[in-house]
């Protein structure tokens, strides 16, 4: 996997995590740079070890269906793309103000779903995981902490691009896995 694709992946998987913090930003009656770290430390922790702990079952199921493992990186990659693009059609949910640990951690685990399945899929791409989930989880603290801050600043009128822009990439990047399996690429 070329660093290109790993970024467009992390951007994709950043994108919920985003739109969670650009709404936690508006939620804000003051900003501080604080408020900005704690969501990257939540969402970028959680981006990086969702992704670990699908890659150690992909790992161990990998020799079981080696010989559809495309087909299954196609169809969850699509499957969270779809969903992305769903949710950003959705009205946005009412989040408070609260950055605890009560408040985002469930925030954090959901916004890491889709991680778990990537994790997945890098085990039958045979990914080399711990450079893989950094790189995915600096993104994610870099644009969850932007995103406090964008959501102070900025307003809500970018959550629903956020999310379909990381829908449409997860969804090209299942296209792709597949087409080079299949000889198209």
């Amino acid at each position: 996997m070329s660093l290109l694709e790993l970024f467009a992946i992390a951007v994709g998987l950043s994108m919920d995590a985003f739109a969670v913090s650009v709404c936690k930003g508006l939620s804000l009656r003051r900003y501080g740079p604080g408020r900005s770290l704690t969501a990257g430390i939540y969402f970028g922790g959680f981006q990086a070890l969702m992704p670990l702990i699908g890659w150690a079952l992909g790992v161990r199921f990998q020799q079981a269906i080696a010989n559809v493992d495309h087909w299954i990186a196609f169809g969850l990659l699509t499957l969270i793309g779809i969903n992305m693009l769903r949710e950003a059609r959705q009205e946005g949910d009412s989040l408070d103000e609260a950055m605890g640990p009560a408040a985002m951690l469930p925030l954090a685990v959901a916004t890491s779903i889709d991680a778990l399945a990537v994790g997945v899929t890098f085990a039958f791409l045979q990914v080399s995981i711990l450079p893989a989930v950094s790189f995915i989880g600096v993104t994610t603290f870099v644009l969850s902490a932007l995103g406090v801050w964008v959501g102070s600043a900025f307003g809500a009128r970018w959550r629903e691009r956020a999310e379909q822009a990381g829908g449409i990439i997860l969804i090209l990047m299942g296209v792709k896995i597949l087409a080079e399996h299949v000889g198209l690429l």
